[in-house]
């Protein structure tokens, strides 16, 4: 099974990279994933991949749920197992799919966290400090404008903004997908700056939009590093992460276009039932508005006789 492991999970995580291009994040999560499962069927005497049975991935599933693991973990771990199954299958190293037809836990309902149309302002109109709160806000704004995701933006290469017609391409976004997005004023305000002020950095990677200290293409690390410093310096009082500018761009752009479809295409949503949750966002803030405004919610309102 070890063998396996180093050899047909390798193969298939690298045509997860170069066919499918998944995210670095999501390549180490499913490599983590398939660890877990391979030393759970060594300790059950499971030799090859082909003696894994539906019953094992079910116990080990239930392994999993013991110690503590989350709904999304446990969904994502039968999400690796099944696609690593079907990878097999399709190479004739396998017959039969056994993670097929097994149902991970239910996701708990959460709704997105986002910021309110004040608090982003405070996190983009402000006085920067140096070459690298330049890049910050062209960030910043970038997610904001966009509705970028965290991996779309650090993957993005000069080549790939067009501030003259105010267009970004998103050439590798989830799921290998890509499309153009609409860059707005400040956005595009804010990458002129950045791009002058990105001539003074080493440039190690010429084609890369943001760039290190080092001369580097930025990492995904280092842009929530970044993100926790504003926060700081702003004195914000919950931590921000740049999902959440993601969100708040959607939600913002839903509350006042009611547009389902058209957020759905700026996302980058292969299906319209993920963009519907901005559309639960939009009501709770209704909700809170009339909770807080019509005379017959408010809390305390005696009955008249």
């Amino acid at each position: 099974m070890q063998d396996a492991l180093n050899g047909v999970v390798a193969i298939y995580l690298d045509s997860l990279r170069f066919q499918q291009r998944l995210s670095s994040h999501t390549l180490e999560a499913y490599s983590g994933d398939l660890q877990y499962f391979s030393q759970f069927c060594i300790s059950r005497g499971l030799n090859q991949w082909s003696d894994v049975s539906s019953s094992d991935i079910r116990d080990y599933l239930a392994h999993r749920h013991r110690l503590k693991m989350g709904s999304r973990t446990l969904q994502r771990g039968l999400s690796s197992i099944r696609g690593f199954f079907a990878f097999m299958i399709k190479k004739g190293l396998a017959s039969a799919n056994p993670a097929n037809g097994i149902r991970g836990p239910k996701l708990p309902k959460t709704l997105p966290r986002v910021l309110d149309a004040d608090q982003m302002t405070g996190l983009v109109e402000v006085k920067v400090d140096g070459a690298l709160e330049v890049r910050d806000l062209a960030m910043w704004e970038l997610f904001y404008s966009s509705g970028l995701r965290l991996s779309e933006l650090t993957a993005l290469d000069v080549q790939d903004i067009d501030l003259e017609s105010g267009l970004v391409l998103i050439r590798h976004g989830k799921g290998g997908k890509s499309r153009q997005v609409p860059l707005g004023r400040y956005a595009k305000n804010a990458l002129n700056e950045w791009f002058r002020a990105r001539k003074a950095f080493s440039m190690l990677d010429q084609s890369a939009v943001f760039l290190s200290r080092t001369g580097t293409r930025i990492a995904q690390r280092t842009v929530q590093a970044r993100l926790d410093r504003w926060q700081q310096k702003l004195g914000l009082g919950e931590r921000i992460h740049p999902h959440m500018l993601r969100h708040s761009f959607a939600s913002h752009l839903l509350e006042s276009s009611g547009d389902l479809r058209a957020v759905q295409e700026l996302l980058g949503h292969a299906n319209l039932s993920t963009t519907q949750i901005y559309t639960h966002l939009d009501f709770q803030h209704l909700a809170n508005v009339y909770d807080k405004a019509h005379p017959r919610a408010k809390k305390g309102t005696k009955r008249g006789a």
